[in-house]
């Protein structure tokens, strides 16, 4: 490893000298410190709750040592909701920073493009036909994902690919799908259309390891895929002219994108339901705070698994003994991003 204070970036390379990474020291710190806050406030949220326990207890528990009973409360009651929380919030971290990347505009999330929606749709049809099972419900949210991708990508190609052409038609996507789920809901069985409802707010009150665990093996395994695939995004940045001169397969690459991306969210959507706003505000945010040119995978991941940390803690213990659904609170923060987002951008053009 060395550092170039001239350029204030940090050179990494493997042992042999055959693999390096330059990466800017201020990324670095932005996400050393990001993850720290997640981290921090996972560990408040497993102190935290109708059982109070002390933090070094925590800690200690976390480390293999504490009695039975805050071993029960920890690891078995709270750890699997705080541990869902951080791997969900950086799986939407990141496929937010895939689309955003592949429109080049900070409105292409898949909660905006259409992208939940289908996976919304995907999980209602199988919970209304088949049951609430977990393997079926994510592989329904998965195809109903890749279905609206594909909707959406067919839909906007019109002699080459555009990004601000495909937010346009995936919000249209989008908002005949939010119709089509709310006519499936009043078509089910009254408890059926309950549940569905109730769990479509986005929701991480009733999670426990059946649902971390699976969701974790899949995860690693898509992150693996988007660390492979993370600089041909970055050079897809540049154009496709330019991406196609430096070898990228730009259909090939796009495409593998999108379909890791829609598995990202459609994962979180299997495990707690539609949770908006966390893609579309984590990549941004991380971006501001890095003062990079573009997205990064890692900021926005580290960022999207604070902002779902920190507003699941908020759904639990804004309005105690009520635990309100994490969905509320991040529709309620994303609103007022939006709002944010698109003065912002006004003003600049």
């Amino acid at each position: 490893m060395s550092v170039d204070l001239g350029y204030r970036s940090v050179e990494l390379r493997s042992p042999d000298g055959r693999f390096g990474a330059r990466i800017a020291v201020r990324h670095l710190v932005v996400v050393a410190l990001l993850v720290a806050a997640a981290l921090a406030v996972g560990v408040v949220s497993l102190a935290t709750g109708d059982f109070f326990i002390p933090i070094p207890d925590v800690v200690a528990t976390l480390a293999g040592g504490g009695d039975s009973r805050t071993q029960l409360v920890v690891l078995d009651w709270r750890m699997p909701r705080v541990a869902l929380a951080l791997m969900l919030g950086a799986a939407l971290g990141v496929s937010g920073a895939i689309f955003q990347s592949i429109t080049r505009n900070p409105l292409g999330s898949p909660d905006l493009i259409g992208f939940d929606a289908g996976a919304y749709t995907g999980a209602l049809l199988v919970i209304t036909t088949v049951g609430t099972g977990y393997l079926a419900t994510a592989g329904g949210a998965l195809a109903g994902g890749l279905a609206a991708a594909v909707a959406v990508y067919l839909l906007a190609y019109r002699r080459g690919f555009h990004g601000f052409r495909l937010i346009i038609v995936g919000i249209a996507v989008a908002a005949m799908l939010a119709s089509l789920n709310t006519w499936i809901i009043l078509n089910a069985e009254l408890y059926v259309a309950l549940a569905a409802a109730a769990w479509g707010t986005g929701s991480l009150n009733a999670v426990g390891w059946e649902q971390a665990v699976p969701a974790a093996i899949v995860l690693v395994v898509l992150w693996a895929v988007v660390a492979f695939l993370a600089k041909p995004m970055h050079v897809l940045e540049l154009g496709d002219d330019a991406a196609t001169a430096l070898g990228v397969r730009t259909t090939r690459t796009r495409l593998a994108l999108v379909i890791v991306g829609v598995a990202l969210t459609a994962t979180a959507t299997a495990a707690a339901g539609p949770i908006a706003f966390v893609a579309l505000a984590a990549p941004q945010l991380a971006r501001r705070l890095t003062r990079s040119a573009g997205v990064t995978l890692s900021a926005a991941a580290a960022m999207g698994a604070l902002l779902l940390a920190a507003s699941d803690f908020a759904a639990q213990h804004l309005f105690a003994p009520t635990q309100l659904p994490v969905g509320v609170v991040t529709v309620s923060i994303g609103g007022v991003y939006l709002i944010w987002l698109l003065i912002t951008e006004a003003r600049r053009r």
